[in-house]
């Protein structure tokens, strides 16, 4: 998928670049810097030795020597000094000259660490707000596969402008949910109770025969009667919003060879989080939504915490994926998209 965010050592991430976030000497350090170090092996300090250092907001690219990627990318966050001197440009820079790095030698992929959210001081969530906006934007006019690495999900916090309010929503709405009946073993006992009713009604045996159809006969009937296919609905819907393809796509975070599958097969079942990516992209309504979740076989339920989540966001209009994402990760759903 072209962009996620992780709970992992970013050393472990099987991909073509990592991202060092580095300090200007590029000869290692603490944190992040110096686990990348540690893990590749002195080759890599011996290769940094020759760059000569690397000033803040800039980038190299060294090989990734015994580390499971091909390249690491050094790059120098600022140290945050209350916001007031030029960080936020500098941070940028950091993530847009990777980027371009990355896609100078041919990467497909890439994995950043939260630059300058560690030992430099950056706010986390204004750190994370700008490697997602720079990111978003690369996306706009690159296919790249690019995943941010937490490390420590304590140190990670969802936009206290959404986590409180989806923390009330799903309280209200999950705790509802599971302390009702459960709509299975409702349904259980109105089987059993229907089975019970008609016990004492003889069994009428049917004949096999009035149950056979000519194999053309059966095949009319379901072609006759099978609605509207997960993919016939999305192809409409980007007709009716006006958008592209590709516009519609990425907006849903999903990847461009993924989406010429479910445009070729009229029948293809996609997971769940890829049929809510597409809802979100095109900004359906809840019940529109619902509706291309039930061609995909899915639904929507206030016994999933996924799914209030996702519910909560359509009522509010909010129809960022990478906001939501941010949600999802922060109480430890799936991402759209995957």
């Amino acid at each position: 998928m072209p962009f996620q965010i992780v709970r992992n050592d970013i050393t472990t991430m099987h991909c073509d670049a990592i991202v060092n976030a580095a300090n200007s000497s590029l000869l290692g350090g603490g944190g992040v810097d110096g686990a990348i170090h540690r893990a590749a092996g002195k080759g890599l300090f011996l290769e940094c030795v020759k760059l000569g250092g690397c000033k803040t907001g800039q980038a190299k690219i060294t090989g990734g020597y015994k580390l499971p990627c091909q390249y690491v990318i050094h790059t120098v966050g600022p140290v945050w000094r209350g916001g007031s001197h030029g960080e936020k440009e500098l941070l940028q820079s950091c993530y847009q000259n990777s980027l371009a790095l990355a896609k100078e030698h041919h990467c497909e992929s890439i994995a950043f660490p939260l630059i300058s959210g560690g030992i430099y001081g950056y706010p986390k969530q204004q750190a994370f707000d700008i490697a997602v906006g720079v990111i978003q934007e690369f996306l706009k006019e690159n296919d790249m596969d690019i995943t941010l690495v937490i490390f420590d999900k304590d140190s990670f916090i969802c936009s206290q402008q959404y986590a409180d309010n989806i923390s009330e929503y799903i309280s209200r709405n999950y705790v509802d949910e599971h302390t009702e009946q459960s709509p299975r073993s409702q349904s259980f006992r109105n089987v059993f109770g229907a089975v019970a009713l008609k016990k004492s009604e003889p069994m009428m045996p049917t004949a096999r025969a009035e149950l056979s159809f000519a194999d053309e006969d059966l095949k009319t009937i379901i072609e006759n009667q099978i609605d509207e296919s997960f993919s016939e609905m999305l192809l409409r819907k980007i007709d009716e919003k006006g958008m592209t393809d590709s516009e519609c796509y990425k907006k849903a975070n999903i990847d461009r060879k993924l989406f010429s599958k479910i445009r070729s097969d009229r029948l293809y079942k996609p997971s769940k989080t890829t049929a809510v990516a597409f809802a979100i992209a095109l900004e359906l309504p809840l019940e529109e939504t619902k509706d291309m979740l039930m061609k995909a076989g899915f639904a929507l339920s206030h016994s999933s915490k996924f799914d209030i989540i996702i519910e909560f966001f359509i009522q509010k209009n909010i129809y960022d994926i990478f906001t939501i994402n941010e949600a999802l990760f922060s109480f430890e759903q799936k991402l759209l998209g995957t």
